[in-house]
């Protein structure tokens, strides 16, 4: 099993805007930050390999998506804050306006990309469930034990 993330962000300004520059400018050395990071398998792309900041994840222009797959939780959480990525998460309140719920995670087995549509249902399920084996946040983990491999779907998303 591998780790899939999906972290969503609203900017304070269109990323063209002077106040992005600094973020913009960081784009591309943290992303390859995280593929050059000990357990990172893939990473959301845009069009010729752009960051995934550019990617239209919503109605609304100015919500940004990541997402990425690694080989453990472990991994993730030492590049997302103890890496250089753990500078540009502190400076976050600079670029982005706080939101109810930003990123979850989940169990996919190796080999599978997730979907932007998946994510979105993730993120929605840890809304509203909060944290289950479906989906859920470095405070509160899940073994990849605890993984439903049935029909890659979680539960709660079957019919």
């Amino acid at each position: 099993m591998h780790l899939a993330q999906i972290n969503v962000a609203r900017l304070r300004a269109p990323l063209t805007d002077p106040l992005l520059a600094d973020f913009v400018a960081q784009l591309d050395a943290i992303n390859a930050l995280a593929e050059e990071s000990p357990g990172f398998v893939w990473r959301l792309k845009a069009e010729a390999g752009a960051p995934s900041s550019y990617i239209k994840f919503s109605d609304d222009d100015l919500t940004i998506v990541n997402m990425s797959v690694w080989a453990s939780v472990d991994d993730l959480f030492a590049y997302v804050y103890r890496s250089g990525h753990g500078e540009v998460y502190r400076n976050r309140r600079t670029w982005f306006e706080p939101i109810a719920q930003p990123f979850a995670l989940w169990w996919i087995a190796e080999g599978d990309v997730p979907s932007l549509d998946e994510g979105r249902r993730r993120l929605e399920l840890l809304s509203r469930l909060g944290p289950t084996a479906d989906a859920f946040t470095f405070k509160v983990r899940f073994d990849a034990s605890t993984a439903d491999e049935k029909d890659g779907q979680p539960e709660a998303f079957r019919t």
